[in-house]
């Protein structure tokens, strides 16, 4: 089986879909791993590194020829997969939801279409998972990011001329996103409390050392929610998280949220009005931006501020750690390969009826299959 990571060509993109730890990887299970030259200079990664993992080099066109699986970590452009063979897997962060047409594309072309950003919230599926390995960068990097942008330290600090108060950081939304802000901030001696729709982060917040902050009286999201991600509360619970959160968020110095529904623009945690209550020189880091964001206003990629309050509009904080991110990514890609490699055939075999292979497949013989694509 020929394995074919090309060098990402999204804009803004800095991750690669192998590391050379994973090619050596691949080609101890017998397969034959392609790489285009500089494919991992972004990471840091040289190309004599590849070849020293037993991986080949060569231009687009090359690693393309004859590939049984193209890897990659944003979703190609269908035109620069020309020449891919029909039935040919293409495994990666996909995005689905936002690239219908793209989609309809892999599946002209007759490639086998795997989003790894679908993988189910189960036990065996949790070392594929790109979403919670590249979460979990995110929601340190949101807190790095914030506190480069506050004007003031993190810990409390008592010194000869006097005491300074430590910074007071509120997370919103306790994911897995979440949970490492929490423990970042509270690393850099921030004072951290936490809120969640569902009940079930309380205990995940206090043992991480922070405060939880519910509404209290009506009823959330009992539990972790369908596949593990929150969904839609009701009018009432929303009205009285708003205020929960309204008189809060007033005391803060950095906010952090990181709510997300798939297939859904982010849920608004904090509107113009609530903004503009918090103390001048405050920092919000919203890592919903891209999806519409959480926070009323904020700007994709951009860093503004509005009532004296920087909101940094955080677009996928992964790939602003490239050398992490991508030796996380290609692990989880290998974790999922090599769990359906076959020995017999040298290669890849994916149970149509495996749960897994269900979740994340999009596109296979010419059509799209996916149910949470119908229509």
């Amino acid at each position: 089986m020929k394995l074919a990571i090309l060098k990402e060509s999204a804009p803004g993109e800095t991750r690669v879909a192998a590391i050379p730890e994973t090619a050596k990887k691949f080609a101890a299970l017998g397969a034959t791993v392609a790489v285009e030259g500089g494919a991992g200079a972004s990471a840091s990664i040289p190309d004599e590194d590849y070849t020293a993992a037993g991986a080949e080099l060569g231009s687009g066109a090359q690693v393309l020829d004859g590939a049984d699986a193209i890897l990659c970590v944003s979703a190609p452009e269908p035109a620069a997969l020309a020449g891919a063979k029909p039935g040919a897997l293409l495994v990666g962060a996909l995005d689905p939801f936002r690239h219908r047409d793209q989609v309809e594309g892999y599946a002209a072309a007759g490639l086998q279409a795997l989003a790894m950003e679908w993988m189910p919230r189960i036990t065996r599926a949790q070392s594929m998972d790109i979403l919670s390995s590249q979460s979990n960068l995110a929601g340190y990097k949101a807190v790095i990011d914030a506190a480069a942008a506050y004007g003031r330290a993190f810990p409390m600090m008592m010194t000869a001329a006097g005491t300074i108060s430590p910074a007071r950081v509120f997370v919103m939304g306790v994911g897995v996103a979440g949970l490492q802000a929490i423990a970042t901030a509270r690393r850099l001696g921030a004072q951290v409390s936490a809120t969640d729709v569902r009940s079930a982060t309380r205990e995940q917040i206090q043992s991480l050392g922070a405060k939880p902050i519910f509404v209290e009286g009506v009823a959330g999201i009992e539990g972790e929610g369908q596949g593990g991600y929150a969904g839609e509360t009701s009018e009432e619970y929303r009205r009285a998280q708003a205020e929960l959160v309204s008189g809060h968020l007033a005391k803060q110095d950095i906010v952090v949220t990181t709510a997300l529904i798939p297939g859904k623009p982010a849920p608004r945690l904090i509107s113009d009005a609530q903004l503009a209550t918090m103390r001048p020189g405050s920092v919000v880091v919203d890592l919903a931006a891209d999806a519409g964001g959480n926070v009323e206003g904020t700007v994709p990629g951009e860093r503004s501020v509005r009532h004296g309050v920087t909101v940094l509009g955080a677009v996928n904080l992964a790939r602003s750690l490239p050398a992490d991110s991508s030796a996380l990514f290609a692990r989880n890609l290998f974790n999922f390969l090599s769990a359906f490699w076959d020995k017999e055939r040298g290669g890849v075999v994916l149970p149509e009826d495996d749960e897994i292979v269900r979740a994340v497949t999009l596109t296979r013989g010419g059509r799209i299959v996916s149910d949470r694509l119908a229509g």
